[in-house]
This record gives structure tokens, C-alpha cells and sequence, in this order.
């Protein structure tokens, strides 16, 4: 049995960031900055209240007598006793004799074009830890990217601000990029045994530091963008975030009724058809806010009856990238452009092209992921290697089309004016050669 070691990162990450952001927020409600310390209690106590009700959910307390841990949700102490009791049973498992185990079927990563299929006993203390372990990863996910992420930005927006940077600002910013860093993570190999839950997925230290790198450098260079974009043009900045968010929000829910496929019914027995509604609209909430700050690994598809796309879109991928880093860069030049005196001190063409770089590089250790950490990589049909040139292949018949269209118009439009010269020319010929045989003529 697995040390439930993720659960205790997510319990220390997720104290740690919600003690240090009651600490900054009783230093605001000291300096009289009653909007900074309203803020940052909202982002702080929203993902925990959301976090609580998705390990309700999760665990199912609602349809179990279980009033005690209630209340401790209630209180906002779920996550302490979750971790409590999964190390609890982590501890005493195996003292027992379980009365039933269950079997699973796994099949281990193709060698030389075989797979074998292996059988495991599963007991009941390993069952329980297992959900344990999901209930973590998907609140981290939530704390990260509809906690973190927007204390992240807002305290930075700050320091701009306030041209200062103190040390318990800088700690709790700290700690939240460690968050989001950390749900992105979660997020990725949430994707990966999902979307391979037939395979018994192992996942080297390796592919961990890949993913650690890229996320850190697209997360940290999104927050700065939009905060350097925001500090010049603060209006501006609601409208990139609204689209942005609108539309992955959306998107889900266009693809849906696009596929025109019956209304999920099964994500829960005893939900009504509202509370579904609720549960999928909150999926598509966490979902735009992933896609807000990086690419998020778990594609929502409402159409499937698991809720997630298990296909590899290498073209959704490159599209994300492609755009994302054009609206970066887009960013950054509205920033250049709009800068004030605040930034008269800073290299600003040497600051845009180390946030460009860091994207890059953010996108260069996701290519190394794929290519060669992924632990699933031999169940790929088509290496990301192979996807990016078919997609540049695809851009390159695109333009050499829309070249021989324009060329093909230019010339319909010169053909009459050659045709009528051609016909004038022919004329000029003729009557040379009438003049010529009257000429021959008359001397003869």
C-alpha cells in the first residue's frame, strides 16, 4: 500500500495558504486598505468552501450518518479530518483481516508490441485510501486555480501598485504559485489515469520534474503578463479576462449541443435533474478557470458519460499554445506601448522578452514531457513531434491555397486585357500583310 503522501502535500499547501492569507488580510484591515483585505479574503474563503463540498460530495457524506464530520466541513475542517483518516488507515491496514477483497484487472505498458493483463486484490482499507487520494487531487485542483491563481495575480497587482514587496506578501505569493503549480500537476496525471485507467500507470520522477518545470514557467508568466497589462490598462483587463473565461466556459456546453447527445443522468443516483445541471455547471466553472492561467490536461466533454474526453487532441494542444502565446506577446506590447513613469527604471524590451522566453520554455519542457516522460507515451498513435509538423503542414497548404487563389484572381482579372491586346496585335499583322502582298502585287 501507497504512503498517502499527496494527501499530506495538499493538507500542508492548503493550511499554509489559507493561515498566510488570513495573516496578510488582518495586515490590510491594519493599514486601512479595506478593498485589499476584502479581496483577499474572498480568495481565500471561496475555494475553501468549494473545496469542502467536493470532498462531501466525493466521499458521499450526505446520504451517511455521519453528522460529526458534517459539522467539521461546516467549520471548514474537512480537509484535517480527511487526512486524519486516511492516515489512519494507512496505519492499520493489514492488523485486520478484511472480510472481502475485490479484484482489478490492469494491463501493463506494451514491451516489444505485448501487453499482459495482471490481476490485483484490492481490499477494503486500499479502496478507501485510493478515494482519499482522488478527493485530494481534485480539491487541490479546485484550491489551485479558483483559490491560488487569483490570489496569485491580486497580490502581485498589489506590489505593483504599492511599488513594494514585504515579506509576508512575498511568502504567501510564494505559496500560492506553489498551489497552482502543484493542482496543475494533479491535474496532469488526474488526465493521464483516466484517460488510461485500463493500464497500470506508473509515473517516473522524471515526468514529475517535466511537469513541475512547465507549469511553473506558463503559470508565472501568465500571472505577469496579465498583471503588467492590467497595472496600464486596468479597464482593458476585464474585458481579456471575461472572454477568456466566458469562453471556455461555454465551450463545453457549445460542443454538447452541437453533438446533440441526451442530458447526463448518471453522475450521481440520488441528484435530481437541477442539482446535475449545478454539478456540470461548476465542472465548466473549474474548467474555464484551469484554462485561464495554463492548458488544462482534462478536457471536459459533456457528451461522454465519464465527462471527459479520453482521445490525445494534439491539434486542441497546438492551437491553445499558438493563441496563447500570441495574445502574450499581444499583451506585452499593449504593456510597452501604455507603460508609465513607474516603469522608467525597468528594461522594458528586455523584460517582454524574458516573459516570452520563459513561455517558451514553458512550452519546450511540455514537448519533452510528451516526447519522451509521458508514461503512457507507447500508447500514442502519433508522438506530439509528429502532430506539430502535420499541424505546420496543415498551416503551409492553408497559405500556399489562399496564394494560388489570389494569383488565380489576379489573373482572371488581367485575362481581358491580354485577350484585347492579343486581338489588336493579330489585327496589326493582317493589315501588314495585306500591304506587303499590294505591294508584290503592284510590282509584279
Amino acid at each position: 500500500m501507497k504512503f498517502p503522501g499527496s494527501v499530506l502535500v495538499s493538507l500542508v499547501l492548503f493550511v499554509s495558504e489559507t493561515a498566510a492569507a488570513l495573516c496578510l488580510s488582518a495586515g490590510y484591515r491594519a493599514a486601512g486598505d479595506r478593498m485589499w483585505q476584502g479581496l483577499t479574503l474572498l480568495f481565500a474563503l471561496l475555494p475553501c468552501a468549494l473545496v469542502q463540498l467536493s470532498l462531501v460530495f466525493i466521499h458521499r457524506d450526505v446520504s451517511r450518518d455521519r453528522p460529526l464530520v458534517l459539522l467539521l466541513h461546516l467549520l471548514q475542517l474537512g480537509p484535517l479530518v480527511r487526512c486524519v483518516e486516511a492516515f489512519y488507515i494507512y496505519f492499520h491496514a493489514g492488523r485486520v483481516e478484511e472480510p472481502y477483497v475485490s479484484i482489478t484487472k490492469k494491463r501493463q505498458m506494451p514491451k516489444d508490441g505485448y501487453s499482459e493483463e495482471i490481476e490485483k486484490e484490492v481490499g477494503q482499507a486500499e479502496g478507501k485510501l485510493c478515494t482519499h487520494r482522488s478527493a485530494f487531487s481534485r480539491a487541490s485542483v479546485i484550491q489551485a486555480f479558483l483559490g491560488s491563481a487569483p490570489q496569485l495575480t491580486l497580490q502581485l497587482y498589489i506590489c505593483v501598485l504599492q511599488q513594494e514587496v514585504t515579506v509576508a506578501r512575498s511568502i504567501f505569493m510564494v505559496l500560492s504559485l506553489l498551489s497552482i503549480v502543484y493542482g496543475a500537476l494533479r491535474c496532469n496525471i488526474l488526465a493521464i489515469r483516466i484517460k488510461y485507467d485500463d493500464y497500470d500507470v506508473r509515473v517516473k520522477p522524471a515526468a514529475y520534474l517535466c511537469i513541475f518545470l512547465w507549469r511553473s514557467f506558463e503559470i508565472a508568466t501568465r500571472v505577469t503578463v496579465l498583471v503588467l497589462f492590467g497595472s496600464v490598462l486596468r479597464i482593458w483587463v476585464f474585458l481579456v479576462v471575461l472572454l477568456n473565461f466566458l469562453g471556455f466556459c461555454f465551450y463545453p456546453w457549445v460542443l454538447f449541443w452541437l453533438s446533440k447527445s441526451p442530458f447526463p443522468e448518471n453522475i450521481e443516483k440520488e441528484l435530481s435533474r437541477v442539482g446535475t445541471t449545478i454539478v456540470l455547471c461548476l465542472l465548466t466553472f473549474l474548467y474555464a478557470g484551469i484554462n485561464m492561467f495554463c492548458w488544462s490536461a482534462v478536457q471536459v466533454e459533456l457528451s461522454d458519460p465519464d465527462l471527459i474526453s479520453k482521445s490525445q487532441n494534439w491539434y486542441r494542444m497546438t492551437v491553445y499554445y499558438i493563441v496563447r502565446l500570441m495574445e502574450n506577446a499581444f499583451l506585452l506590447l499593449m504593456w510597452y506601448i501604455y507603460r508609465t513613469d513607474f516603469y522608467l527604471y525597468v528594461c522594458a524590451p528586455m523584460l517582454v522578452l524574458q516573459l516570452l522566453i520563459g513561455y517558451c520554455m514553458g512550452i519546450f519542457f511540455m514537448l519533452v514531457f510528451y516526447q519522451f516522460c509521458h508514461p503512457c507515451k507507447k500508447l500514442f498513435s502519433s508522438s506530439i513531434t509528429e502532430a506539430l509538423l502535420s499541424c505546420f503542414k496543415l498551416l503551409y497548404f492553408i497559405c500556399q491555397h489562399q496564394k494560388s487563389a489570389l494569383l488565380t484572381g489576379k489573373v482572371a482579372v488581367k485575362s481581358p486585357e491580354n485577350t484585347d491586346e492579343a486581338r489588336g496585335s493579330s489585327k496589326t499583322i493582317d493589315s501588314q500583310n495585306r500591304s506587303i502582298h499590294q505591294s508584290v502585287s503592284s510590282n509584279a
